[in-house]
């Protein structure tokens, strides 16, 4: 009786959440076509503390802050976005008009043509929709080979087990491609700068010899921390360190 209770109260806390971002919601984005940009930031702001996060939530932040021309809040909720929703169009082409405000112009390394597959296809979608599709092959595989056990004549047994084979296969593809995804996201955690211009040092101490200079929106890897330093990774492939607080992980 109690367990009952609890999930009712559960069900109900979560029903009022849900009304209260929605409303939230609707609020912000009629102070977003008034243009009280900053006041709309405030609302899609308590959303967010609710953990009530959606694509669509930091692409509203990311056009707010756009508006106001802060490039490294706007590229930031963009890059957020298309982290929860990597085929987002709108997302993708209002980072493109946003990186056209940050100062630094990083090339990135050539890729080999495993890299390129890898980036172009594989991270397009986060961990957590690998190990969805994974979770599908495994079920449609289950079913196919049942299928396969209780099947009477040797055509249908052919075909059930050609394709559990094949599903099983694709399960373990994914079920590689998830884990290796979850390890990269949380070896590499990206990060974009905050400060509207920064020195990188070769070394975490404010005395250490600066080695390149960093301006709001560009875009980084976090590879380690030491006390208010964090080392960091450029696409061109420059290290350096850089103060904690002058960047934002993503």
């Amino acid at each position: 009786m109690m367990k009952k209770i609890l999930f009712l109260l559960l069900m109900i806390a979560y029903s009022v959440t849900a009304q209260n971002a929605d409303s939230l919601f609707t609020s912000a984005n009629e102070l977003y076509k008034n243009g009280a940009f900053e006041k709309a930031i405030e609302k899609y702001k308590e959303i967010e503390a609710q953990d009530a996060v959606s694509a669509e939530l930091y692409l509203n932040l990311g056009n707010s802050y756009y508006k106001l021309n802060k490039v490294g809040p706007t590229i930031f909720y963009y890059e957020k976005a298309l982290k929860l929703n990597p085929l987002n169009t709108d997302v993708k082409n209002n980072l493109i008009f946003a990186k056209r405000l940050a100062l630094d112009n990083i090339e990135e390394v050539p890729k080999t043509i495993f890299q390129r597959f890898n980036k172009n296809y594989i991270q397009k979608f986060s961990y957590n929709t690998w190990a969805i599709i994974a979770v599908m092959f495994s079920f449609i595989a289950s079913i196919l080979f049942l299928l396969f056990h209780f099947s009477h004549t040797s055509i249908k047994k052919r075909i059930y087990f050609t394709t559990s084979s094949i599903c099983f296969i694709l399960l373990f593809f994914t079920l590689f491609i998830t884990y290796n995804q979850y390890n990269q996201s949380k070896k590499n955690k990206e990060a974009i700068v905050f400060a509207t211009k920064t020195e990188v040092r070769n070394a975490p101490t404010l005395n250490a010899e600066e080695v390149f200079t960093l301006h709001e929106g560009a875009k980084v890897i976090v590879l380690d921390v030491v006390d208010n330093w964090k080392k960091i990774k450029l696409a061109d492939g420059k290290l350096g360190w850089i103060i904690a607080e002058e960047i934002k992980e993503l």
